[in-house]
């Protein structure tokens, strides 16, 4: 017997201190995961973009992986010193990793400016945006003010926007988690398990993203990387409340905590497993998408979500079987005790739902349907990439003195690719374009070239051709549109790429991705709800409750981000971002009550049992709602407009469908069908065929 009983000991505490070891070997992969990212355009696009193909020419070209960065010098004096400017550009070419300048400094027309390109070594393994921060260091020897932008110059400041994602964005969402679990539990000890449940499921969630794109198995951007860090902490944290919640009501039924904890595993297990299983598989939906920044996203949130329920069912449970009712000091659950969610708030909510079903259902309704009618004011069109800081960068600063003193798109030309034998057709229709101030071709600037003759590779040449707009303007990418349809009909083989037509592919595979993963993702999601609730009624209304509180967050961020935040426009892939993680994790809230229902209809039918589904429930998943949009909250520290975006979406999504739709829709709809919501898997009683 005492044998026995060491042994029911013995394995929640291996369980336990192996996940203490992995995180304590895991843990410095959290901080390792910025050697390992990749924020260039370019690098996102799929291979068959016109744009990469121009890309990957250029590169052939060159000999080298580059990317360009332009020194732009405004004057104070308005007079230039060359010997300065001369040393200067010395100075430049003789840091590592810049590996070579095309030309000199070219003096603006009214000369108050000159420019410099700079082509900085863009191999992977290359720190571009180090190489930067040492031209921005050099520049104090310029009489006049320096700036570095183009390409190298918007990579550098991303990435130190995104520095703070191992730092910064971690302490505020796991100090915003804290601050909720010890209001949720006014425990001083519970709080800080559910955390480290959460950041031991953060480090091996880090290590394994760390390892495929160390080995180029996926590429990993900043963006992607604090999606995880949110996902993880917020999933990981919602699956505990759930877990801790049950474990909490069995203490009070069941007098051994090993009892309590099998019959609670029991209970949150189905609800735990579809609520992940949903969200991994909609996010890998995102694989099939044109753009490699979302690809990649799919199995890197995928990942996250995996590890946390992998330590929110073995971790979390370990630990709490070794303290069991001590981990709720002082508010210790007593066998034979009431739940005290039996008669509060949640049970008045469960009580107006059963006696005013159909109004609560369509007033609901109709409140979402108002609020959505706004999303056409929603444009999702694209933004200028000057747009994407919300901070002061030098990049953005440089790119404004360029537009001042040289045509718009200077520094970073339209690029031509096409044949040798058609160089005077592709100058000609370039030079016809209004969207174009000169077109010349690339010279052979390759030792012992010949500098008047073309650049050639396998027979194609590169034209480059000077933007009168701002490379990142709508007027730039209408010009590259016309480029293209014009010289199909001039020059069929000739590909237009450059950082304009960058964005202009981007974009339209943005498009191309919210057309082909949202009905995607609803294909999936209804799937997973069919084979969980064993019936095709319950998660139909569960689908289209969820797409209706989707419309409407859409709507609400339309009027916020237009009115509030006064932004010009949104990224098209945030819609598409929002859309997957709001119907993957609000349809989680959904599930955990559907879940509980269907458990309780079993005992006392469907009716009553959504009634005391609501009225247990209601505490936990208000408290996982809360916790969720939190942590997605906590974007927002990241001063990037696209993760600004994404986090006043999920967040106000999940809060709507946590307060809104789990709490009165879904339930007062449900109740409103009766028995028949199971249909086909169960008989319709009589007795619950009308209200």
């Amino acid at each position: 017997m005492r044998r026995h009983r060491a042994a029911r000991w013995l394995l929640p505490a291996l369980v336990a201190l192996v996940w203490i070891a992995l995180g304590g070997l895991l843990g410095p992969y959290t901080g390792k995961l910025g050697d390992v990212q990749t924020n260039d355009n370019a690098a996102f696009l799929p291979s068959d973009a016109e744009s990469t193909q121009v890309w990957r020419l250029q590169q052939e070209i060159a000999g080298q992986d580059s990317v360009p960065a332009i020194i732009v010098v405004e004057y104070n004096d308005a007079e230039a010193d060359g010997a300065d400017l001369e040393t200067f550009t010395a100075d430049v070419l003789s840091l590592p990793g810049v590996v070579g300048i095309p030309g000199p400094a070219v003096p603006s027309a009214d000369g108050e400016a000159a420019q410099i390109v700079v082509q900085i070594d863009g191999a992977r393994d290359a720190d571009a945006g180090a190489v930067v921060e040492e031209i921005r260091a050099a520049a104090g020897q310029v009489s006049g003010d320096v700036y570095v932008t183009g390409p190298a110059g918007f990579a550098a400041d991303l990435g130190e926007a995104f520095g703070d994602i191992d730092g910064l964005l971690l302490w505020v969402a796991v100090s915003a988690v804290l601050v909720i679990l010890l209001v949720v539990y006014r425990s001083p000890l519970l709080p800080f398990i559910v955390l480290t449940s959460a950041l031991l499921a953060l480090s091996a969630a880090a290590a394994a993203v760390y390892w495929l794109a160390d080995r180029e198995l996926l590429t990993l951007n900043g963006q992607s990387q604090g999606i995880m860090f949110i996902l993880v902490v917020g999933a990981a944290t919602d699956y505990a409340l759930l877990l801790v919640s049950r474990f909490r009501e069995e203490l009070r039924e069941q007098g051994s905590r090993f009892a309590a904890m099998r019959a609670a595993i029991r209970g949150a297990l189905p609800a735990i497993v579809a609520s992940g299983g949903t969200v991994i598989l909609g996010v890998l939906c995102l694989l099939v998408s044109e753009l490699n920044s979302n690809r990649d996203l799919g199995p890197v949130a995928a990942i996250g979500i995996a590890m946390s329920m992998a330590a929110s069912l073995t971790f979390l449970p370990a630990m709490l079987l070794l303290l069991g009712r001590a981990a709720f000091w002082p508010f210790r659950p007593r066998h034979g005790s009431s739940a005290p969610e039996r008669s509060g708030a949640w049970s008045r909510v469960a009580s107006l739902v059963a006696r005013r079903s159909r109004p609560v259902w369509i007033a609901t309704a109709l409140g979402l349907a108002m609020l959505a009618v706004f999303v056409p004011r929603l444009d999702a069109d694209g933004v200028a990439q000057t747009d994407l800081f919300q901070t002061d960068v030098e990049s953005v600063a440089g790119q404004e003195v360029l537009a001042r003193h040289f045509p718009g798109g200077s520094g970073n030309p339209v690029t031509v690719a096409g044949p040798q034998d058609d160089i005077e057709r592709m100058i000609a229709v370039m030079e016809a374009d209004p969207g174009i101030t000169d077109a010349d071709v690339l010279a052979d600037g390759a030792p012992g070239g010949d500098e008047s003759s073309p650049a050639v590779s396998d027979g194609q040449v590169i034209v480059l051709g000077t933007l009168g707009d701002a490379p990142d303007s709508d007027g730039a990418k209408d010009t590259v549109q016309r480029l293209r349809a014009d010289l199909a009909e001039t020059v069929p083989e000739a590909l237009v790429g450059g950082e304009t037509a960058v964005q202009v592919d981007t974009d339209a595979a943005s498009v191309r991705d919210r057309q082909l993963i949202i009905p995607l993702v609803l294909a999936v999601v209804f799937v997973v709800l069919a084979i969980l609730l064993r019936a095709l009624i319950a998660p139909a209304v569960l689908l289209l409750a969820n797409v209706l509180s989707f419309f409407a967050t859409l709507g609400v961020a339309a009027l916020v981000f237009e009115f509030v935040f006064g932004f010009d426009g949104i990224d098209p892939a945030v819609p598409l971002f929002g859309f997957v993680f709001l119907i993957a994790l609000g349809i989680d809230y959904s599930i955990f009550l559907t879940t509980r229902v269907r458990e309780e209809a079993g005992a006392i039918g469907t009716r009553p049992g959504i009634s005391r589904g609501l009225t247990v429930t209601g505490g936990v998943i208000t408290s996982a709602g809360v916790v969720l949009a939190a942590t997605f909250s906590a974007l927002a520290v990241v001063p990037i407009s696209f993760l600004i975006q994404i986090a006043f979406i999920v967040a106000f999504g999940v809060l709507l469908d946590t307060f809104v739709v789990r709490s009165l829709l879904v339930p007062a709809l449900a109740y409103d069908i009766g028995s028949r919501v199971w249909w086909p898997g169960h008989r319709v009683e009589k007795e619950e065929l009308s209200p």
